[in-house]
């Protein structure tokens, strides 16, 4: 019995001791499956070749320069007539016509009233604002009371609403009763004299011709392209003075400054490279930073002083920029506009070249292909090659785009995976054939979005060192923000690849 008991126990000791590990390896296989797979992945990833990408962008090839231009405009300070306290109708920037009404001046100085804004000045107000916050400077603080003198401007306008309309009134009169040969007399309380209109104690004044309206003067005011000197360009010599006052101003001070036309010049210094780039061109495009807005202008180099200037002559969108005399400017040399790729991600791949006579589309008409002879002889059959067409070209070499599809001699760049040298082709309802053997080569770069690479063509526009503009929209070729591989050299097509940093 002891033996058996013996036994016994052996048997169930063994079963215990395998229950044991059996617990033990499942609660553990899943870790283990889970550090195998992360060794392997650390493994392939660091004995696999990886790529720095690239992602296509677009725009110029270079960015366009910005400089500081020096505005020149046909300006004309205006001075008070008599002394005493000054309102203005005029807001800065506005266009008067000729008579119309800018100021006056009173004996005794205005008390402040409250005024409310109607919705639409309101919303004039709200608007200036968003444009003044868009294009503000620090550099250029003086922007800021401008901006201030412009507001209240607007305010004084709904202020003196009223006696603008009366002073309209009276200058209708006035005309009226000059026409007819009437005495002036018969306004009541009013008198012409000059420019000035009399309304009770206050002098209304009137613009000696039509122009823009600015309450500040600058000492250049007389100033030409040909009488400026290097000194002129100096931004931290340059001073603004503000002519709006509450306090009293007396006969022969500057009142404001009217603007008199709507051509105007920049005047740019340039650096010798920038000079170079310009010489030659007669016209130029223009883009302010201050608001986004371009224009273009006829383009000259002179020399002030040792100085290299780029004289722009404009004929219109002065009135944006009225109350600056220095202005941010982008000279738009680079025109040539396209997507932008480094020149080291170009690589060159061989292709078939097949008549497009041959090219064909298949039974259900969504994919294009060419028939391939099998056999010969009696016995001969054909088969439709699914085929994709990275390049069609007409009899002259010109790229063949939907608008302008022309089958007649040209040629189409088949992938050489696709067909093999020696394969016989079948033109469509003819039995002319012909033998795949031709090849030429297509410019490129590897895309490799979905993780692997894949030859895309490209149509070189524009080139320098570093990076090259190829055409958008080219067939089978790169979109925007595309990636690609930054050195094509290291890539092979179809490899999957490990994408590093940009």
């Amino acid at each position: 019995m002891s033996g058996k008991k013996k036994f016994s126990g052996t048997v169930k000791n063994f079963f215990t001791s395998i229950g044991k590990l059996l617990t033990f390896n499942i609660s553990t296989i899943m870790f283990g499956a889970l550090l195998l797979y992360m060794i392997i992945t650390v493994v392939l990833y660091a004995t696999s070749s990886h790529v720095t990408t690239y992602q296509v962008t677009t725009g110029p090839l270079t960015k366009n320069p910005v400089c500081t231009a020096l505005a020149l405009r046909s300006e004309e300070v205006i001075t008070a007539e008599n002394s005493g306290y000054i309102e203005y109708y005029a807001t800065e920037g506005m266009q008067v016509r000729k008579d119309g009404s800018v100021y006056s001046i009173s004996n005794e100085q205005q008390e402040n009233t409250a005024v409310a804004l109607s919705d639409e000045q309101m919303e004039e107000v709200r608007s200036s604002a968003e444009q003044f916050s868009y294009a503000y400077n620090s550099n250029n603080f003086y922007d800021t009371y401008s901006y201030k003198y412009q507001v209240r401007g607007t305010i004084l306008q709904a202020a003196k609403a009223e006696t603008s309309q009366a002073t309209q009134t009276s200058e209708d009169s006035q005309t009226a009763s000059s026409e007819e040969g009437e005495n002036t007399d018969s306004v009541a309380g009013s008198a012409v004299t000059g420019n000035s209109i009399s309304i009770g104690n206050q002098d209304v004044y009137t613009a000696p011709e039509a122009g823009i309206v600015v309450y500040s003067t600058d000492g250049y005011e007389n100033k030409t392209a040909d009488s400026l000197v290097e000194e002129d360009f100096n931004q931290m010599a340059y001073q603004k003075e503000n002519l709006i006052t509450g306090n009293e101003i007396q006969t022969g001070d500057s009142v404001y400054k009217l603007i008199t036309s709507e051509n105007w010049t920049l005047m740019v210094p340039l650096t010798d490279q920038m000079a170079a780039a310009l010489a030659g061109r007669e016209s130029i495009q223009v883009k302010f930073v201050k608001d986004g807005e371009s224009q273009n202008g006829s383009l000259s180099i002179v020399n002030i002083g040792s100085q290299k200037v780029a004289k722009i002559e404009l004929i219109n969108g002065m009135t944006r920029y009225a109350g600056d005399r220095f202005l941010e400017v982008e000279l738009v040399i680079n025109t040539q506009s396209g997507l932008k790729i480094p020149v080291s991600s170009i690589v060159e791949k061989e292709f078939y070249t097949v008549p497009l006579d041959f090219l064909t589309q298949g039974d259900n008409g969504d994919t294009q292909g060419f028939l391939k002879q099998i056999g010969s002889g009696d016995s001969s059959s054909s088969e439709f090659i699914d085929a994709t067409i990275y390049r069609q070209v007409d009899a002259q070499g010109n790229e063949i785009t939907e608008n302008t599809q022309d089958t007649s001699g040209g040629l189409c760049y088949v992938d050489k995976d696709t067909l093999n040298e020696g394969d016989i082709l079948i033109k469509p309802d003819s039995g002319e054939t012909f033998t795949v053997g031709q090849v030429d080569n297509l410019q490129g770069a590897y895309n490799i979005n979905q993780g692997y690479a894949v030859f895309r063509q490209i149509k070189i526009l524009d080139q320098n060192e570093e990076y090259c503009i190829v055409e958008e929209g080219t067939s089978y070729g790169l979109r925007a923000f595309d990636y690609i591989a930054r050195d094509g050299s290291t890539v092979s097509e179809e490899e999957i690849l490990y994408s590093g940093s940009n």
